[in-house]
């Protein structure tokens, strides 16, 4: 009985981590447009801080001191996305070079 229960209480405590999970993301902004997402690093990145420092006080270790970064999580985001959608715009163009640099290159070895 324990051996069959055991598979189906394990997947119910993930499913329920990852809905957890899901929901805390959407619940952040993190699931949102860019500014939410910048708004959210934003929080984070001011909250963790002094989280960390109080738990390794607590357990006795020191760390170095964070780095501070002045990060667009939004502006990162475009950028990418516009370098894939140039990428994708030109693929065909270049496709058809790269063909005829292929036969070109084939009708010489074989001469």
């Amino acid at each position: 009985m324990a051996a069959r229960l055991f598979p189906a209480v394990k997947f119910v405590i993930k499913g329920s981590l990852a809905g957890a999970a899901v929901y805390m993301a959407y619940d952040q902004g993190l699931l949102g447009s860019g500014t939410q997402g910048a708004e959210a690093l934003k929080k984070a990145q001011a909250a963790l801080p002094p989280a960390i420092q109080e738990w390794t006080s607590y357990i006795g270790w020191e760390l170095p001191p964070t780095p501070k970064f002045d990060f667009s999580p939004s502006d990162s985001w475009n950028k990418g996305v516009q370098t894939v959608m140039s990428a994708l715009s030109v693929a065909p163009t270049r496709a058809c070079e790269y063909t005829v640099e292929g036969w070109k290159y084939v009708k010489d070895l074989v001469k």
